[in-house]
C-alpha cells in the first residue's frame, strides 16, 4: 500500500436540498493511484457530491482537504467555455500550469548558469520532476492530437457555434492536457461514440498518471478503468473493491446477507411480540431488559429498500403490428449537401432490435428523422406497415415542455394534473397515470414539479415514461442511455428484451447494445452502411475476422498457385446461379430459425428454468442469443438477395 499522503480527504460531508438529505456523514479518501467510479440512482446526489469535492460547491457540514500543491480538475456536465474562443485555444488553456512551470524552470536555468545558490538548484530539480509529471518538455502538439482523438475535427470552430457534445469534448481535452493530479469527471462518456470511448479507456489505462473519480453510466468503462466502486444510496457511501462486475457480485452478496439479517430480526420480533402479548411484566431487571430489547427490535424496522425503476407490465403497452413494421429500400440521406448514407436497404419485423453505430456526424440521428418522416430521403423509399405506430425518444429530450409538470408532460397536455386526466393501457387493464409514473420513481410530490427544474437523469426518465406509454410498436431511441443511472438502464434492457416491438436505437453504450441489439447497423461517416447480425460483441468479432481475411487476401500469391476460376456471371435476375438456389430456399430457412427463436423464448419464461441453477439459465440465454443472431444474419442475407434481384429489374 502506498505511503504517499492522499490527494483529497473528505470527512463528514452533508448536503440537503429543502427537506431532502442528499448525503450525510460522507467520508472519502482519494490517494495518488485512485481509480474510483461513483454509482447511484438519478437524483441521489452524485453530481452534487462531485461539485463539493471539486470545490465548486460548499457542503452544509464536513470538510474537504486537498494536498498542498495538488492540481484537482473537475469536468461538469455543462462546461462553460468562452464563446469567442476556438477549440484549439480553449484546449491550450489546459497547458497553463505546464507553461508556468516551464517558464520558471527556464528562468532558474538562466540563473544557475550565472552561478545560483543551492536553494535555486533544489527548486530547479523539483521543477524538472514536476515537468515530467506534467507530460514532458514539448506538449503544444498534443492539443490537436487530443481534439482529434476525442472526435473534435474542427479545431478552429468557436465555442458559440459548438453543439453540447462538442463543448463537452473540448472541455474534456482541456482537462486531460492539464495533467491533473486528480480528475473528477461527471459523465465524460456522454456524446462520445463507441470508438472514442474505447480510446478514452486506453488513455486512462496507459497514459494518464493521475487519480480519477468518475460518474458514468458506461459499465464497460467502469470495468476497464476503475479499481474501486463507491455507491451513494440513501445518503450514505458504500465501498466495493474492483470494477463494475466485481461490484455487482459483491452487491448481490451484501443484499442476500441483509435479507438474511432482516429475516432473523423479523423472527425475533415475532417471538418477542408473542412474549409481550402474554402479559410479560417487568418484575425483574432481566425481564425489563427483554422488554426493552423487544421494543427496540420493533422500532428498528427493516433496512431501507433502494428505490428502483420498475418496468414490470409495460411490455403489454405496445400495439399489435403486422408482419412487416418498416421497410427501407435504397434510401439515400444527405444534409447540407453532404451525403451521409448512399444507399440503405433494410426490413424490420416485430422483435427486431437494430443498434445504429458510427462516428459523430455519420447520420445516425438523421436516419431516425428519415424514418419519422421529419427528413426526406434524397432517393429511395421508406415504407411503414399498416399497423405501425412510431414513438421517438430524442437525445436532446426536446419533446418535453419545460414549463409543464412531470405529470402533464407524460399525459400529453397542460392541465391534465388538475383534471386528473391520465390513464395508461397495460394490455386489458388500465392503470392511473400517477401509479404509472411511480414506476419511474416520480412520487406524487415529484409529479407536480416542472420539468425545467429537474436534473438530466430525471428529465431522461420523464422522456422515457412519455415514450413508453405511447403504445408504439416501432421505437426510435436516440442515445437513450445518456444521463440514466445503471439501475434504470438494467431495467430498460430487461424490458426491451421481452417487449414485442421493433427497435431502432442509436447508442454508444456497448453494454446496452450487447444486451438489447439483434443486429448492428454501422454508418462509417463516408456514406457506407453495413449490417451485421447479432449484438455489438458479435459485430466486433465479425469485423476482426473480416479484417483478418482482407489481410490474407492482400498477401501476394505464390507463383506456383494456379489461377482461380472466374466468378460465374450474374443472370438476368441479378443473381448468380448459386444465389438463385439460395434465394429459393432462404425463406424456409428463415421460418425454421423463427420457430427456433420462439421455442427458446418460451423456454426462457419457464419458471422451472430458474430453479435449475445458474448454469442452466446461462446455457438457455446463450442458445437464445445465438438463435437470434442466426435469424438476424439470415434476414440480412435475404434482404441483400432481394435487393440484388430487384436492382436487375
Amino acid at each position: 500500500m502506498s505511503s504517499a499522503p492522499p490527494l483529497l480527504a473528505a470527512r463528514g460531508l452533508a448536503k440537503t436540498i429543502g427537506p431532502r438529505i442528499l448525503f450525510s456523514d460522507a467520508t472519502l479518501t482519494l490517494g495518488p493511484q485512485a481509480r474510483v467510479g461513483l454509482l447511484g440512482l438519478n437524483g441521489a446526489g452524485k453530481s452534487t457530491l462531485l461539485r463539493v469535492l471539486g470545490g465548486e460547491e460548499t457542503p452544509d457540514a464536513g470538510t474537504v482537504e486537498r494536498r498542498i500543491g495538488a492540481h484537482v480538475a473537475y469536468l461538469t456536465q455543462e462546461p462553460e467555455l468562452a464563446p469567442e474562443k476556438t477549440a484549439e485555444q480553449i484546449v491550450a488553456e489546459g497547458l497553463g500550469v505546464w507553461s508556468e512551470v516551464s517558464a520558471r524552470y527556464q528562468a532558474l536555468s538562466d540563473e544557475l548558469a550565472k552561478g545560483g545558490d543551492p536553494d535555486v538548484l533544489a527548486e530547479h530539480t523539483q521543477l524538472a520532476e514536476h515537468m515530467d509529471r506534467l507530460g514532458g518538455w514539448s506538449r503544444e502538439h498534443e492539443v490537436l492530437r487530443l481534439l482529434e482523438n476525442l472526435g473534435m475535427r474542427e479545431p478552429q470552430k468557436v465555442a458559440a457555434s459548438m453543439s453540447g457534445g462538442e463543448r463537452r469534448r473540448v472541455a474534456l481535452a482541456r482537462l486531460l492536457i492539464s495533467s491533473p493530479d486528480l480528475a473528477i469527471l461527471d459523465e465524460p462518456t456522454n456524446h462520445l461514440d463507441a470508438e472514442t470511448i474505447t480510446w478514452l479507456e486506453r488513455y486512462f489505462e496507459s497514459t494518464f498518471s493521475g487519480a480519477l473519480l468518475v460518474v458514468t453510466h458506461d459499465r464497460y468503462f467502469l470495468d476497464a478503468v476503475c479499481t474501486e466502486i463507491v455507491e451513494l444510496e440513501h445518503g450514505k457511501l458504500s465501498f466495493f473493491e474492483g470494477g463494475y462486475s466485481d461490484y455487482l457480485e459483491e452487491k448481490a452478496v451484501r443484499l442476500a446477507l441483509a435479507d438474511r439479517a432482516e429475516q432473523t430480526r423479523l423472527n425475533l420480533v415475532r417471538r418477542e411480540t408473542e412474549w409481550l402479548r402474554r402479559g410479560a411484566k417487568a418484575r425483574t431487571t432481566k425481564q425489563k431488559a427483554r422488554i426493552d430489547r423487544a421494543n427496540s427490535l420493533i422500532d428498528q424496522g427493516p433496512p431501507p429498500d433502494a428505490a428502483k425503476v420498475s418496468f414490470g407490465g409495460l411490455e403489454k403497452v405496445a400495439a399489435r403490428a403486422g408482419k412487416i413494421v418498416l421497410e427501407l429500400d435504397g434510401v439515400q440521406i444527405a444534409r447540407n449537401d453532404r451525403t451521409l448514407v448512399r444507399s440503405l436497404t433494410m426490413g424490420m419485423r416485430v422483435g427486431d432490435r437494430v443498434g445504429i453505430v458510427g462516428p459523430n456526424g455519420a447520420g445516425k440521428s438523421s436516419l431516425l428523422s428519415v424514418v419519422e418522416d421529419e427528413l426526406l430521403p434524397v432517393r429511395g423509399t421508406v415504407k411503414k406497415g399498416l399497423h405501425t405506430k412510431l414513438a421517438h425518444f430524442d437525445q436532446t429530450r426536446s419533446r418535453l415542455e419545460e414549463s409543464w409538470s412531470v405529470y402533464d408532460n407524460v399525459a400529453g397536455w397542460e392541465g391534465a394534473e388538475l383534471t386528473g386526466g391520465g390513464q395508461v393501457d397495460l394490455g386489458d387493464e388500465q392503470v392511473d397515470l400517477r401509479v404509472y409514473l411511480e414506476k419511474f420513481l416520480f412520487d406524487r410530490h415529484k409529479q407536480r414539479q416542472v420539468v425545467g427544474s429537474l436534473s438530466g437523469g430525471e428529465r431522461a426518465r420523464v422522456a422515457l415514461a412519455k415514450t413508453l406509454r405511447s403504445g408504439a410498436n416501432l421505437l426510435l431511441l436516440d442515445e437513450p442511455t445518456n444521463d440514466l443511472d445503471t439501475f434504470t438502464l438494467s431495467a430498460l434492457e430487461d424490458l426491451l428484451e421481452r417487449w414485442p416491438v421493433a427497435l431502432l436505437v442509436v447508442s454508444h453504450d456497448r453494454y446496452f447494445l450487447n444486451r438489447v441489439a439483434t443486429r448492428i447497423l454501422i454508418l462509417d461517416g463516408k456514406g457506407d452502411a453495413t449490417i451485421y447480425g447479432g449484438n455489438y460483441e458479435t459485430y466486433e468479432r465479425l469485423l476482426a475476422e473480416k479484417k483478418a481475411a482482407e489481410l490474407e487476401v492482400a498477401k501476394p500469391a505464390k507463383i506456383s498457385e494456379a489461377p482461380k476460376p472466374a466468378k460465374q456471371a450474374a443472370s438476368k435476375s441479378g443473381l448468380t446461379y448459386a444465389e438463385r438456389i439460395e434465394f429459393d430456399k432462404i425463406l424456409d430457412v428463415v421460418a425454421e430459425a423463427e420457430i427456433r427463436v420462439s421455442e427458446l423464448s418460451v423456454k426462457l419464461t419457464d419458471p422451472s428454468l430458474y430453479s435449475a441453477g445458474q448454469d442452466a439459465m446461462k446455457k438457455a440465454k446463450t442458445e437464445h442469443d445465438e438463435a437470434e443472431a442466426k435469424l438476424a444474419t439470415l434476414m440480412a442475407r435475404w434482404e441483400e438477395l432481394e435487393a440484388k434481384k430487384a436492382a436487375a429489374k
